[in-house]
């Protein structure tokens, strides 16, 4: 289809909720959304985009795709996507991979990618006057990182749903912490939503402690079909509390 198309009630109340609860945008607003290619983040674009239109609020909305030069990867059709739905784009092409092999010391790939993409999206932020960022994680992303802090780290810390970065001129928004990775699966297919394949193939070659804990995490889901309802309500302290102030900046996960 590649157009624009009315998202599901589910996920539109579940992203409602969560930019309410934690006050993600505001009056006046300008943000940047992250957009990798993968389902998530064009799901994400597809909702901002329906909301853009339709709510009470006045805010702009645009994306940043960073283009980290990885072999098999290339996010360049989504240009011609993001013309036709309309939205105001940024296309940044960094050697992110090449640059990991020379200078990384004692940190994944992911992490390090992170870092690098997580510097170029402030950047084009600052330069272009967007005061919010917004990234795809997801509630599975958020209990995976809650597990890996507490099995590897000795941390009860997870993803920030609304928090500032560490200079203070950015806030950092997610507005699908109250949404499984199978809704936006789901969306992106039924959508036809112009998907980038292996949207990093890099990771899908370096094995990370994060899909372990998505494997480890499925198997117990068998087992209980309110896994990840309890893991929320469990979460929700570490996401910042309804009507705060977001917190500061934390580490990147690892």
């Amino acid at each position: 289809m590649h157009a624009l198309i009315k998202p599901p009630k589910s996920l539109l109340r579940k992203v409602g909720r969560a930019i309410a609860d934690y006050n993600m945008i505001r009056e006046g607003d300008r943000v940047l959304l992250g957009v990798s290619g993968g389902k998530d983040s064009l799901s994400l674009l597809q909702i901002l985009k329906h909301l853009h239109s339709y709510a009470p609020i006045r805010f702009d909305l645009g994306v940043l795709t960073v283009d980290p030069e990885v072999e098999g990867f290339d996010p360049g059709p989504l240009k011609g996507y993001y013309d036709r739905i309309g939205v105001p784009w940024f296309y940044e092409q960094q050697p992110i991979l090449e640059q990991a092999q020379e200078h990384m010391d004692g940190d994944s790939f992911c992490a390090y990618c992170s870092r690098m993409k997580r510097g170029i999206m402030y950047r084009l932020c600052r330069q272009q006057g967007y005061n919010v960022l917004a990234l795809g994680q997801h509630l599975d992303d958020l209990a995976e990182s809650l597990l890996m802090s507490l099995f590897h780290g000795g941390q009860l810390r997870t993803m920030k749903a609304h928090y500032f970065n560490k200079v203070g001129d950015i806030r950092i928004i997610r507005p699908l912490v109250y949404v499984r990775e199978n809704q936006t699966a789901a969306f992106a297919k039924q959508a036809g939503l112009p998907l980038i394949p292996d949207s990093c193939p890099a990771c899908f070659r370096m094995p990370t402690q994060r899909e372990h804990m998505k494997q480890l995490l499925a198997q117990e889901e068998r087992l209980n079909d309110q896994l990840f309802a309890s893991l929320l309500h469990a979460m929700r302290p570490l996401l910042t509390a309804p009507g705060q102030e977001p917190l500061i900046e934390a580490p990147v996960d690892k």
